[in-house]
């Protein structure tokens, strides 16, 4: 056979061209994908040298005019005519017309007929003959047979033939070789994968420039979005919506909105879903309603789940209740937990447990956490806890403070503290309280700080108060005021801010203790306002120190009112105080009654005195 031509047609047949999963889910190292819309061109298979030559046929006459005059000169034997109109015919679908042409023109040595004759004979269903003739124009350098018969030994699973003909193709400058060699390098873990899909990428293969911005979006995700955009400006919707979803994080919206309309339009049922959100956030629950339902049935069990929850808030819970079960139909678990909760709200327990359970045995870790607590609830400890267990080691961080609860309610506390940290640490604000109570109770007063510090800064007013509380106890005495100094005039110390932000969360303690404090710098308004804010709120002591003010400032009728809610609440000195003030209006009887009161309540100080109270009140009485 002698020297092989440069004239080059091969036509796309759609066999190699693997179609998108149906799922439309993307697994990186997974087997080798092709976006299904990166159909393969006829120019994808031209032989370098010929491409320019035969465009330019191509523009300046129909295929029919093309194939009339190289039939002539085919007819008389010549190869180069030959190997075009076997092309035109291929291209056409005449495989019975072009197979004498293209076995003519190979005869003759010609490599490109010869790469055809091969698409031609694996499109008869002989793909060995094919691989036959791809070898032979491969070897005579033709970079599409080499990308061919690649892609013919992998699927064969002969890896190493088809990496050495893959890397033929590609480092000729072959597009399709090159991302054929990328797809296999990064399906075994090798090296190499990021050069190949760029030499891709760089030539216009839209896949490649998608897989190139996967691998980019960690390490240089500027670089990466550029790569997303070149995909999704040549139409693929898998890049469409990965753009979409970073210019959605940064903030921008309305381009987010753009590439996400795009991608849906193509049929990405996830981009349709995202684009639903978008709208909803913006207030258009109608819009959102209609991509979402697009997506529904396009198999996405997000779209599904989030119009079960559009129903179940407008109180359409049967068409919820549907929607939910597309979504486990789809097989996403977190219809089975929605659905749980829809139960849960109707009151129908037994139901709600089996959607618990369904989604909790499919690895739904809030949905275990659901579970233990209803099962909890129920009584049923013992069943509660390897479920506790099971989403907390998954990565719950609720079910990890929950198995803290556990285990403290079982004098457990080591164990207890365990889960407590362990939720603390993922930033659970009431497992960060807990953990510093503890370490305050063992004297760990530094590390019970930074707990509480955390646990404050989330929004906890138990933790601000505490923290406040221990920050007055490590703070050294006040230096004693000199003479003449005004009292008060210190600057706050942070433990008063902390009483404050406590106390403007409504702890009650908190309330008191600024209302002291207050006091103590001689502020009696602002003091009233807090001891009142907290008695009204039946905080006991803050009933008593309200009243306290309020006889100071000659208001005992009022000041009667508050210590009497203050002791029918428990409080020994509001009994004491009404035992007093009932003896000084010469009602002995009702000072007797609450000096009796305050000798039950306590402390030890007050019941002396209210005895004591009490004897004189008798002896007058009986006098």
């Amino acid at each position: 056979m002698g020297f092989m031509g440069d004239r080059s047609t091969l036509l796309e047949t759609g066999r190699f061209v693997r179609a998108e999963s149906g799922t439309g889910t993307e697994a990186e190292g997974a087997a080798p994908v092709v976006d299904a819309q990166t159909a393969l061109t006829d120019a994808d298979f031209l032989d370098k040298h010929s491409a320019e030559e035969m465009f330019a046929e191509t523009d300046a006459a129909s295929d029919a005019e093309l194939e009339a005059r190289h039939r002539v000169a085919a007819d008389k034997g010549d190869p180069g005519a030959m190997s075009v109109l076997g092309a035109l015919l291929l291209r056409r679908g005449d495989l019975d017309g072009a197979e004498p042409y293209l076995r003519g023109a190979t005869g003759e040595g010609d490599r490109a007929a010869a790469n055809n004759l091969g698409v031609l004979l694996h499109q008869r269903g002989y793909p060995e003959d094919a691989a036959g003739w791809w070898r032979v124009a491969a070897v005579a350098g033709s970079a599409p047979a080499a990308h061919a018969l690649g892609r013919y030994f992998r699927e064969r699973g002969d890896e190493p033939a088809a990496e050495y003909w893959m890397r033929q193709a590609a480092e000729s400058g072959h597009a399709l070789g090159a991302y054929g060699l990328a797809d296999l390098l990064e399906h075994r873990g090798d090296k190499g994968v990021e050069r190949w899909f760029r030499a891709a990428a760089e030539q216009g293969h839209r896949e490649a420039a998608y897989r190139l911005a996967r691998h980019l979006r960690k390490g240089d995700p500027t670089e990466a979005e550029q790569w997303y955009r070149q995909a999704a400006a040549r139409g693929h919707r898998r890049a469409a919506l990965h753009l979409g979803a970073l210019l959605e994080a940064r903030g921008e919206l309305k381009e987010a909105g753009r590439w996400y309309l795009t991608s849906a339009k193509q049929g990405e049922a996830r981009a349709a879903c995202a684009l639903g959100f978008l709208l909803r956030d913006a207030g258009d629950e109608e819009s959102a309603a209609v991509w979402w339902h697009r997506a529904a049935q396009d198999g996405d069990g997000n779209a599904a789940n989030a119009l079960g929850a559009l129903h179940a808030a407008r109180g359409e819970t049967q068409t919820a209740e549907r929607w939910y079960r597309t979504a486990m139909d789809a097989g996403d678990q977190n219809g089975a937990y929605n659905l749980a909760l829809l139960c849960v709200a109707q009151d129908r327990t037994a139901q709600a447990e089996q959607w618990y359970r369904r989604a909790a045995y499919a690895g739904h870790r809030e949905a275990a956490n659901a579970l233990a607590i209803l099962l909890l609830q129920g009584g049923d400890a013992a069943g509660a806890e390897p479920w506790f267990s099971k989403a907390a080691e998954a990565g719950s961080v609720d079910a990890a403070f929950n198995l803290g609860i556990l285990f403290a309610s079982r004098d457990e506390d080591r164990t207890a503290l365990k889960w407590y940290e362990r939720a603390a640490s993922a930033g659970h604000t009431d497992a960060a309280l807990q953990v510093g109570i503890a370490l305050v109770r063992d004297g760990e007063d530094r590390a019970a700080e930074r707990h509480l510090r955390c646990a404050a800064g989330g929004g906890s007013a138990e933790a601000a108060f505490r923290l406040a509380s221990l920050l007055e106890s490590l703070a050294p005495p006040p230096e004693p005021v000199a003479l003449g100094e005004p009292v008060g005039g210190a600057p706050r110390t942070e433990s008063e801010e902390w009483y404050e932000r406590a106390a403007e969360l409504g702890h009650r303690r908190a309330q008191v203790r600024v209302g002291m404090l207050a006091a103590a710098r001689g502020d009696l308004a602002v003091a009233a306002r807090w001891y009142r804010e907290a008695a009204e709120a039946g905080s006991r002591n803050g009933a008593f120190n309200l009243g306290l003010l309020l006889a100071r400032e000659g208001n005992e009728p009022e000041a009667a009112l508050w210590w009497t809610r203050a002791a029918v609440a428990g409080h020994g000195r509001a009994a004491l105080r009404l035992g007093l003030l009932a003896a000084r209006h010469g009602d002995l009887a009702e000072g007797q009654k609450w000096c009796v009161r305050a000798m039950e309540l306590g402390p030890a100080e007050v019941s002396q005195r209210a005895a004591r109270l009490r004897e004189a009140l008798a002896e007058e009485l009986s006098a």
